[in-house]
């Protein structure tokens, strides 16, 4: 007989969750397949266009027996939202009356960048590990996911409740034409949710993030004859380095949320100029502004605004253009989340061998989105301890394929136990 029949299960004295784990164990090869496949289709953000993947994605689903539901967002709003295109899934598995539970990933990822000594897009596994963009952040949680719930159906079969999966595209960019659109025309609602993260930690709390766009104006002239024009080389230095001053008050400011500790300040970007020998009259730099919960968000934005207008103010015949790109507020836990950070703990330890903490994390996600709308989440998926273990958003990304295997584990072994509450 099976090793997956409930009678063979009961007869060699084995519980639903090791039934659960024996049925993911027995499929793992597949699963590994599936992430290789979905690592193989780019969805380098920017640019953004992602609905190819969407579609790959759809069809490797349908072969499960999964419906995807396939929202294409109108292409006006996905270029508003500085994208190429944007179709976002949705799994329905409806087994009964009761909660809702949402699985929530992202394909979309920065471009691979320079130094890798893999495919970024290959898929490669070498000693136990799988290269890719993506492989860590967060196309593995779509493997997670749709594998639990597969397990899940396979094992428990649950008659009460229902899971969705959900898989969207623009996390990189803010959430604004995934998760927000989806909820404000309410294709999704569910009770409770989950959204991909690491395997050692469940994570209650994250920090806000403001991004903007500053561009200096001077005027341009002949290096030869500098004074005849405005450098706004130079003035876009000393606003920077009026913001980089910042990062020392900064870190005098503490968190009370165990995980996070101090907000921060980036330049990621910046150009400007024409040729080397014409003094240059536009810079523009791009800046990202960590915010701990306890900040207010519209405060920090004035704060940055004032620093910059004021510097540039300081230099003659220099003008500024500041523009928000994003905000994303940082997520505070609400009470409902309870069931969903115990039943993880609770199989994080058994499967991991070790204490799963409940921490906040100095990344932003989309569950905030989630959160604002009065919906419980936490983020949970496959991954390491760390973001600098897994090399995400840096080359040769990764993942261990024994966290996948058992977040697998952690994730089907929950939705049983919370769906039969």
């Amino acid at each position: 007989p099976s090793p997956f029949d409930l009678t063979f299960g009961l007869k060699n004295n084995m519980t639903k969750h090791q039934e659960l784990d024996a049925w993911i164990d027995a499929h793992f090869d597949e699963q590994t397949r599936f992430l290789q496949a979905l690592i193989q289709v780019p969805t380098d953000t920017p640019p953004g266009n992602n609905t190819p993947h969407a579609l790959r994605a759809a069809e490797l689903l349908s072969q499960f027996g999964f419906d995807a539901e396939k929202h294409e967002i109108p292409e006006a709003e996905v270029k508003a939202a500085g994208l190429q295109s944007i179709t976002n899934l949705v799994v329905r598995r409806k087994y009964g009356s009761g909660k809702t539970i949402l699985l929530n990933a992202h394909g979309d990822v920065v471009p691979p960048g320079e130094g890798w000594t893999h495919d970024p897009y290959g898929g490669e596994i070498e000693n136990g590990k799988i290269y890719g963009r993506a492989a860590a952040v967060s196309k593995c949680d779509f493997s997670t996911y749709a594998f639990a719930v597969r397990a899940l159906e396979a094992v428990a079969q649950p008659s009460a409740g229902s899971v969705e999966l959900l898989f969207t595209y623009d996390e990189e960019f803010g959430g604004e034409v995934g998760p927000a659109w989806l909820l404000k025309h309410k294709v999704i609602h569910p009770d409770l949710m989950i959204a991909a993260g690491f395997s050692y930690q469940v994570i209650t709390a994250h920090n806000g993030c403001l991004q903007m766009e500053v561009t200096v104006h001077g005027k341009m002239a002949h290096a030869a004859i500098p004074d005849s024009g405005v450098d706004a080389m130079q003035a876009a230095v000393r606003i920077l380095n009026a913001l980089y001053e910042q990062n020392a008050l900064y870190k005098k400011i503490k968190s009370d949320v165990e995980g996070i500790s101090h907000p921060y300040l980036n330049v990621g970007m910046i150009e400007g100029g024409t040729n080397t020998n014409v003094v240059p009259g536009r810079v523009t730099f791009k800046l990202d502004r960590r915010m701990i919960p306890e900040e207010n968000p519209a405060e920090v934005e004035a704060t940055l605004r004032k620093i910059i207008t004021y510097t540039a103010a300081q230099s003659a015949g220099v003008s500024v253009d500041i523009k928000r790109m994003l905000l994303a507020n940082a997520m505070r836990p609400l009470s409902g989340n309870k069931p969903l950070v115990e039943a993880i703990q609770k199989h994080g330890q058994t499967v991991f061998g070790e204490a799963i903490p409940a921490l906040g994390t100095p990344l932003y996600t989309d569950v905030r989105l989630f959160c604002e709308a009065g919906i419980p989440g936490v983020i949970y998926g496959a991954g390491p301890r760390t973001v600098l273990e897994s090399n995400a958003k840096r080359a040769d990304e990764n993942l261990n394929l024994e966290d996948l295997r058992r977040a697998t584990k952690v994730i089907a072994r929950s939705l049983s136990d919370l769906l039969a509450a």
